[in-house]
């Protein structure tokens, strides 16, 4: 009888944790309302009283919803899509990092060596450990890279993940850039690194665009030189990215991240036509991609002159760009408007190895089915071009690149299990597809 009744308790048990172990799982896939305490990137948003205020940086529409785009600047893509032999697919753009090093390469580690980032709150902090991580067995991931914690700055590593690119079909690396002498918060300067980018990516039929990140001092006059500098030094290489428009213009291709943080007024004298130091129909012409966080953010768009919006972030329900569930509203304002709507799908999302206090905002993978379901989104508002968030942001959790299981004396890590290392290439190039064979029919 005593047997009986223990196996009936561990019976109720294993029954209670799968049943809360499904649970979890589920709730990952739902969106959650508004923002987070602290968006990853968002770290430049300016604090009052130890608090955000987002009223700076979020304008009222300071252009009406139907306004029109300037004369002669149709961006709607023509298809002009595929790599060789339709292996890959210029029209699935996906975020790269050069951050990384290691004492071979470097002297020493960076980036894998994350810190721990203390919540603003400091009551909160003060519940959650300090320091930072310390490589090669403790790094700034909840997952472990299969190439260890390597240098962005290794022939070796740059062509495995040129080569590992290819194979998930996204045709277009978008490198996270910083003008030469500046680097993140936790880095340092990595912009010698492009001629290499550009060369491997050459090799392996990849294109190059660029992701302009926040310095010190930038504004519109700073990334008017920033265009420039790229454009002037790297706009002959074969693997430089441009954009082809229905109107058969073919023009550089850049992403701005938090563009936000400069308001409306000074981006539009630089893309308008009219503006004090406009790049329009200048031989530093180019397509302009700006980040949508806010609602409010897609007039503050349209009024300084962009081209187009991108959502970035992997965590649905995150933010209004990144929530699955606006895509459609967002994709109708930029038909309405003449801008290209790029939304950016990710395979989950968790940064609690430097960020330890976010973990309301994880998403679990679910063994791929949270990537199909951003995957399906995308593909029902019919974008011309697709982001990927991201091939190896590691500290987020966002990457696709090859990960391995990894158990030491202090930690347990993530990995892709039960399938292999390839499985998020695998299911980006079989999306990457079927995106394709379905935008054939879109555009009949």
């Amino acid at each position: 009888m005593a047997r009986l009744r223990r196996k009936a308790c561990i019976a109720l048990f294993l029954f209670t944790l799968f049943i809360f172990g499904t649970m979890m799982g589920l709730r990952t896939l739902k969106p959650i309302d508004g923002f987070s305490d602290l968006a990853p990137g968002l770290e430049f948003l300016p604090m009052i009283e130890g608090k955000m205020d987002r009223r700076s940086v979020s304008r009222d529409a300071t252009a009406p919803s139907g306004q029109a785009r300037p004369a002669g600047s149709n961006t709607k893509a023509v298809l002009s899509n595929s790599g060789p032999e339709g292996s890959i697919f210029y029209d699935v753009h996906i975020f790269y990092y050069t951050w990384y090093g290691n004492p071979p390469m470097d002297g020493k580690y960076i980036h894998w060596d994350h810190i721990l980032v203390p919540h603003w709150d400091l009551k909160i902090a003060s519940s959650y450990p300090r320091g930072r991580h310390v490589p090669p067995e403790d790094i700034g991931s909840s997952f472990y890279p299969e190439l260890n914690p390597y240098s962005s700055r290794d022939p070796d590593v740059l062509e495995s993940h040129m080569e590992q690119i290819g194979a998930s079909a996204a045709g277009v690396l978008v490198l996270s850039w910083y003008p030469p002498g500046f680097a993140d918060d936790h880095g340092e300067p990595s912009e010698d690194l492009v001629p290499a980018v550009l060369d491997a990516a050459y090799r392996h039929n990849l294109k190059v665009a660029f992701h302009i990140q926040p310095y010190r001092g930038r504004n519109d006059q700073s990334v008017h030189d920033n265009i420039k500098y790229i454009i002037d030094r790297y706009g002959d290489h074969g693997a430089f990215y441009k954009f082809t428009s229905s109107t058969g213009k073919s023009l550089p291709l850049f992403y701005i991240y938090d563009s936000y943080l400069t308001p409306p007024e000074s981006w539009s004298e630089f893309l308008s036509p009219t503006g004090s130091h406009s790049v329009r129909d200048s031989a530093y012409d180019s397509i302009f991609i700006a980040l949508i966080v806010e609602e409010r953010h897609k007039h503050d768009i349209l009024a300084g002159g962009f081209d187009g919006m991108y959502t970035y972030f992997a965590s649905n329900g995150f933010s209004f760009g990144s929530s699955h569930q606006n895509w459609k509203a967002i994709k109708a304002f930029c038909d309405g408007n003449n801008l290209l709507f790029i939304p950016s799908v990710g395979p989950g999302y968790i940064d609690t190895s430097i960020r330890p206090w976010n973990n309301h905002n994880l998403r679990n993978r679910v063994n791929g089915r949270y990537y199909e379901t951003a995957q399906q989104a995308a593909l029902n508002v019919r974008p011309d071009v697709v982001t990927i968030t991201s091939f190896n942001e590691w500290h987020e959790g966002t990457q696709i690149e090859r990960a391995t299981p990894k158990k030491t004396v202090t930690r347990v890590y993530l990995d892709y299990q039960p399938h292999g290392p390839d499985h998020y290439l695998e299911l980006t190039r079989r999306w990457a597809e079927q995106f394709n064979k379905e935008k054939e029919q879109w555009l009949m």
